[in-house]
């Protein structure tokens, strides 16, 4: 089993010095990876239903804060040496294709071939209203259209596209990314169109529990996900087992339960927990006191 975490954002530590602090000591405790998410605006009335609490309420308005997360993990690429760096997830309409898929693959060099790209959709149609994006409405059909275009910028020595929301040729697109063929790419989302996307074009699949529509939150509910995603894995012809399982993880109770909870997780064929230490307003002490714990204390036990 591997391990990751997300950093506390948006919120109290969502600072520079923190950010730094707790990135540097998730690498030296072991972690795999550490990932942010993304918002490049954040509207003053939202009517959107956030998926992930149970009120819909997005934990973000109240502080309006948005760092661009892009420029977040470059700014911790040059502070680390060899924790992976991932985005959870890019809301891929967000940016102009080329531009977006330039800033992975320079990142990717720059940290010499550490980046990540968690990928979805969207669930903010206020946002892409302000930013001039496409129609919300078409959001998934644009996030497989650009998630193609990348592979295409990311791997032909003379790339060329022509798609309904994209279109380039005779460019050159370099320098490529460390990472052979690209960067991996994590789909987020738990509806059967994520699974769907998944088993298409995905190397993992990052469910999260909380869900409402689509929960995810207990082991049978994920066990179901992971076997409908091997299903369509085959019917894409792909073998399920290459195709990573990622599970957002909130650890709650002592070490030997996590524990017990954490070997469930891996015989259903999770590889990968990401977990959520969550926001505090004293400093980054008591999130990294969580980190130490939880690598300290509960990894031995699995």
């Amino acid at each position: 089993m591997k391990y990751g975490f997300n950093l506390p954002w948006p919120g109290p530590l969502a600072t520079p010095e923190s950010l730094g602090t707790i990135a540097r000591r998730g690498e030296e405790l072991g972690y795999d990876c550490l990932l942010t998410g993304d918002h490049i605006v954040v509207p003053r009335n939202i009517d959107s239903t956030y998926p992930y609490t149970v009120d819909g309420g997005f934990p973000g308005s109240a502080s309006g804060v948005a760092m661009e997360q892009l420029t977040v993990l470059s700014f911790l690429a040059g502070q680390t040496q060899n924790i992976r760096l991932g985005t959870s997830v890019m809301i891929v309409p967000h940016r102009n294709p080329l531009l977006a898929a330039k800033v992975l693959a320079t990142l990717d060099v720059l940290s010499r071939g550490r980046i990540i790209l968690g990928v979805g959709v969207g669930w903010m149609r206020e946002e892409f209203d302000a930013m001039g994006l496409p129609p919300f409405d078409e959001r998934g059909a644009v996030t497989d259209e650009y998630i193609a275009a990348f592979k295409e910028l990311w791997t032909s020595d003379n790339p060329s596209f022509q798609g309904k929301y994209c279109q380039f040729s005779d460019i050159s697109f370099l320098p490529k990314p460390v990472q052979k063929p690209h960067p991996p790419i994590w789909v987020g989302g738990e509806s059967w169109r994520a699974i769907r996307r998944t088993a298409q074009i995905g190397d993992a699949w990052c469910p999260i529990g909380t869900n409402s529509q689509f929960p995810m939150g207990q082991p049978e509910q994920l066990a179901a996900g992971i076997e409908r995603l091997a299903v369509y894995a085959r019917r894409e012809g792909r073998d399920p087992a290459e195709i990573e399982v990622v599970f957002r993880l909130n650890p709650v109770g002592q070490p030997e339960q996590i524990a017990a909870d954490i070997r469930r997780y891996e015989q259903m064929g999770v590889g990968q927990l990401v977990v959520s230490f969550g926001q505090t307003s004293g400093g980054p002490n008591e999130v990294l006191e969580r980190m130490e714990q939880f690598a300290t204390k509960v990894w031995p036990l699995v």
